[in-house]
């Protein structure tokens, strides 16, 4: 049986807007070293139609042709595949950003956008790029296995025609599949429960009992951190720390560019780790008078003294009963100051709501959120999507599954306590009464996260959950000790693509 050196293995993580890649296994299972975003770029021939597709517009930032609140509905779309295109013709990662940043006329795909591979010729420079130009392997010289993980719910072909493409086209000597909700769950140590993965526009919902995707259980929400961005954008326009930084007074106003400004600022915010969310009942409470409290501090120029003083460690025992209520109010203003392109600017505790349009679509009904597909009745908060799809599996199984609510996504890397406020809401959900519990009722719900004894990963968040779970499957599927959970190039030859449905754990 073939086995490979652990210092030989490649992992990759394909998500629907985000690539991660790495090569390796050690006994500290490592984080990704590359990530790129999953687009290419076409360059614009005469007469090319931008359908499903984008055009950087002159002076906008490459930045925000990630699916984004910042970008326009065009740029979330899969393009539709252009069958004169040949891999060598598309541009991907460093050389995409370059060239974007040139000013050039370039049509963005992102070929893995709905879930799917929308383009193979796309998805294979993805692959390509990876392998050969950031993890620097050689396709002549390819000793290299491959652990790919994937979206949920790809078609036998789709997976017959991955298979086909890394040892044709790239000569692994070795390669597995995996779900990705299977490679988020296995890191969190767990086979059963359900994953909710917070993507930039989608969020998908899967349930998992035993160690199998319960797919007629499976959802997805068109909502996400674009959204997230959008809601908290909004609430800035009433910030006149931020209004002033956006739209200076000695400066023209140019909508555009105000709204691009607060776009950004936003996404600042919350990858900086300045947003909590708070649990059901704990909402973030702003009185009516305190956007003027903010002002008035704004005003006399005390901010920093204001944000000074509640970084200063509790007043002592021997300090006045007004000294301390002072204390309290300084602290419940809940001030800090962002340094952002040359500004200074303060923020309040509106910053904490960036999260509400997940638990409350509704919010969004007013704003200018563009949305990949035209959505026709009513977007489900996530608490009721989550619970919908649990709801779809067998009774005996849901008490298992709601052991393992394990929330996934870039957002859990940067933004703490979305577990627990998911949690709170659920509660509704499950059986609140004792006298009425059966064998098979559910009564509480478990939030699971990545374990600390997996050092590298234990300041990361849980957004590096897939690519821990596809690490973990690696090392043990390309070990000869641990049966065949993989295609070897002896199997693909005698079996043709074929074989990866009879060998790779995302089909069992």
């Amino acid at each position: 049986m073939v086995s490979f050196r652990d210092s030989s293995v490649v992992i990759i993580e394909s998500g629907r807007t985000l690539i991660r890649a790495g090569v390796g296994l050690q006994d500290l299972l490592k984080a990704p070293s590359i990530e790129i975003q999953a687009r290419v770029g076409l360059r614009r021939n005469p007469g090319d139609s931008a359908n499903g597709s984008f055009s950087l517009k002159p002076g906008e930032s490459s930045d925000n042709l990630r699916p984004s609140a910042s970008s326009s509905r065009a740029s979330t779309l899969p393009s539709q595949p252009n069958p004169s295109a040949k891999v060598h013709d598309y541009l991907v990662g460093s050389q995409l950003d370059e060239a974007l940043e040139a000013g050039h006329d370039i049509i963005v795909s992102w070929p893995f956008a709905d879930g799917d591979v929308r383009d193979w010729t796309q998805a294979e420079a993805l692959w390509k790029y990876v392998l050969f130009h950031t993890l620097q392997l050689k396709r002549t010289q390819n000793e290299c296995p491959v652990m790919l993980s994937m979206p949920a719910g790809l078609f036998r072909d789709s997976s017959e025609r991955i298979c086909q493409i890394f040892f044709e086209r790239f000569n692994v000597a070795g390669f597995g599949l995996l779900d990705r909700p299977m490679a988020q769950l296995y890191a969190a140590g767990q086979l059963s429960g359900v994953v909710v993965d917070i993507g930039h526009e989608i969020t998908d919902i899967t349930p998992i009992y035993d160690g199998f995707i319960m797919q007629n259980a499976r959802s997805s929400t068109p909502v996400g951190i674009r959204d997230c961005q959008v809601y908290l954008a909004n609430l800035l326009r009433f910030n006149q720390s931020v209004m002033a930084a956006a739209s200076p007074p000695d400066k023209p106003s140019d909508p555009e560019v105000t709204q691009r400004f607060l776009d950004d600022l936003v996404k600042h915010v919350w990858v900086e780790g300045l947003v909590r969310v708070p649990s059901d009942g704990q909402t973030v409470d702003i009185p009516e008078d305190e956007i003027t409290d903010i002002a008035a501090v704004l005003v006399a120029g005390k901010e920093k003294a204001v944000i000074e003083t509640g970084m200063k460690k509790k007043l002592t025992a021997k300090a006045s009963a007004a000294e301390q209520a002072r204390a309290r109010e300084i602290e419940a203003l809940d001030l800090v100051t962002v340094e952002f392109r040359g500004h200074s600017i303060t923020l309040g505790k509106e910053r904490h709501r960036f999260c509400e349009p997940l638990f409350d679509p509704m919010l969004l009904n007013e704003l200018p959120v563009e949305r990949v597909d035209p959505y026709e009745g009513r977007i489900l908060p996530l608490q009721e999507a989550v619970a919908f799809s649990v709801r779809q599996t067998d009774v005996a199984q849901r008490q298992y599954i709601w052991q393992g609510l394990f929330i996934n996504g870039d957002l859990t890397n940067h933004v703490k306590g979305i577990g627990a406020a998911l949690q709170s809401r659920l509660a509704p959900f499950i059986l609140s009464t004792p006298d009425q519990a059966t064998d098979v009722q559910p009564r509480s719900i478990r939030v699971l996260t990545v374990p600390e004894y997996f050092a590298e990963y234990r300041e990361k968040g849980d957004g590096f959950a897939a690519f821990l779970g596809t690490s973990i499957v690696a090392k043990i599927a390309f070990n000869e000790s641990h049966g065949k959970n993989f295609v070897s190039k002896t199997d693909y030859n005698e079996k043709g693509p074929h074989a990866i449905l009879e060998m790779s754990l995302a089909s069992l």
